[in-house]
């Protein structure tokens, strides 16, 4: 369960940090900008370790 939950929480910041980004593009706002690329960098790494944890089977 742990890989599912880790590979969703992972998918769904990456969204926002990529609505985040567009959104900051649209308003000239270089600071939002910064946070949505630092939202969606967190989720691609909880997708790498959900990836984790199913090939070790949730044992971590």
């Amino acid at each position: 369960m742990g890989k599912l939950k880790d590979t969703v929480k992972g998918l769904a910041n990456e969204i926002s940090g990529n609505v985040k980004q567009a959104a900051a593009r649209a308003s000239d706002n270089p600071e939002l900008e910064v946070k949505g690329k630092a939202q969606e960098t967190k989720g691609e790494v909880q997708q790498g370790v959900g990836k984790i944890k199913g090939a070790l089977g949730d044992r971590i």
